[in-house]
Formats: C-alpha cells, sequence, structure tokens
C-alpha cells in the first residue's frame, strides 16, 4: 500500500517561492535524487532527514515500514515544517517502493556498511539515483540489499565504527550534489587556460536540477 502525500497550504519561507502557486510550488526544480528510508525506527531521525530533504531539494522521500510518517508529533518537532516542502509517499512494504523505483528505471544505490563496498566518495553517482538508508540498528534489509544497483559505504575510523543515520544521509547527499556541479562546471576557459571550479556560483541548481515529480 502507498499513501501519497497530500499537501498543506504552503508558507512562502524563500524567495524563491514568492507568487508561485501549490501546484506549480511541487513542481519547481529539484535534484533528481530520491531517497527510500527503510524501516528506520526513531521518528526525530527521520525529521532530520526531511530537513535536510528540503535543503537539498531532492525529488522525492519514499518512507517504508515502521519509518515514521507525517502526521506524527516527534517527526514534527525536528522536520519543523519540512514534509510540507519534500514530497513524500509512504509503503508499508519495502519491496513496493523498489518496484515503483525499478519502474521508473531509476538505479537504487544502498549505504550501507558490507564487505568490498566502494567507499561512497569512490562511487560514480548516476542521474537520476535513489539512495537507500537503513534501520539504525540492523541496517539495510538483507532483501532490499540484493535489489540494489550497487552498495556504498562511509569509511569509519573509531571504536564503534557507526555513524547516525540522518548524519549518513547529510554527508552522502550533500557529496552527489557536490560531484554532479564539479562535473558539470567547465575548469578551463576559452584558451583553455586552467581555471578550477566556481565553488560560489549561486546558479549550480540549474546545473544538474530537473523539475520535480
Amino acid at each position: 500500500m502507498v499513501q501519497e502525500q497530500h499537501y498543506h497550504t504552503l508558507v512562502n519561507r524563500e524567495p524563491w517561492y514568492a507568487g508561485v502557486p501549490d501546484e506549480e510550488r511541487i513542481a519547481l526544480a529539484r535534484a533528481p535524487i530520491h531517497v527510500m528510508l527503510d524501516n528506520l525506527r526513531s521518528a526525530f531521525n527521520v525529521g532530520s532527514i526531511f530537513r535536510t530533504a528540503d535543503a537539498c531539494a531532492v525529488t522525492h522521500l519514499h518512507l517504508c515500514g515502521m519509518t515514521a510518517h507525517p502526521p506524527h508529533k516527534k517527526l514534527e518537532k525536528t522536520a519543523l515544517g519540512a514534509f510540507d516542502y519534500v514530497p513524500w509517499s509512504y509503503y508499508e512494504r519495502n519491496r513496493d517502493c523498489l518496484d515503483v523505483l525499478e519502474e521508473q528505471g531509476i538505479p537504487v544505490v544502498a549505504v550501507e556498511t558490507v564487505e568490498g563496498a566502494p567507499d561512497y566518495r569512490d562511487f560514480c553517482w548516476p542521474s537520476p539515483v535513489a539512495v537507500v538508508f537503513g534501520n539504525e540498528e540492523n541496517g539495510v534489509n538483507a532483501r532490499v540489499l540484493r535489489r540494489c544497483s550497487a552498495v556504498v559505504q562511509i569509511p569509519m575510523f573509531g571504536y564503534k565504527k557507526s555513524i547516525n543515520v540522518a548524519t549518513a544521509f547529510g554527508i552522502v547527499v550533500y557529496h552527489i550534489l557536490d560531484e554532479w556541479r564539479k562535473k558539470a562546471k567547465p575548469t578551463t576557459d576559452e584558451d583553455g587556460k586552467n581555471i578550477g571550479a566556481d565553488t560560489h556560483n549561486k546558479d549550480d541548481t540549474a546545473l544538474f536540477f530537473s523539475p520535480g515529480i
């Protein structure tokens, strides 16, 4: 069963929202990143992910199984209204979510500590892409991993070798955006002189964003 988000009346919180009707607001440019949350147990983590997803303008959050979804008081406390701005769907079964992503032809990449998995920074991220984050204790479900196009991991150097899932989400998604930005930007001028990447261009989003779904 899939529960689609019904958008509430939107408040203009950012300059580029001003004067845009609700139905057009939802279709504004977004990063071609889908995110699947596989049975996250903490509503606070989900709320934090909603906030970062809005900051990154991800295309869609796919919430599966026990993952909290609106309306939910704990989620709302950390999301601070971000779920009004981020398209989302809820699935009782994670396999239904995978079916939807596969039908759309979107490669699915899990972030999980798996022996032999490449560092997320060494992976060539496709566009569009769906990124999977798993349960805080058990990780991504084994059945989900088997259906993924690839698995990447965040290197751990400390004793515990673990990281908060909302933190992991921010690390990986911002890296993806940065990788796409660097690939899209010219590093030489008309004469072939190396000028480097412009890391302060305010029009970065135009390089890799497509209309939201």
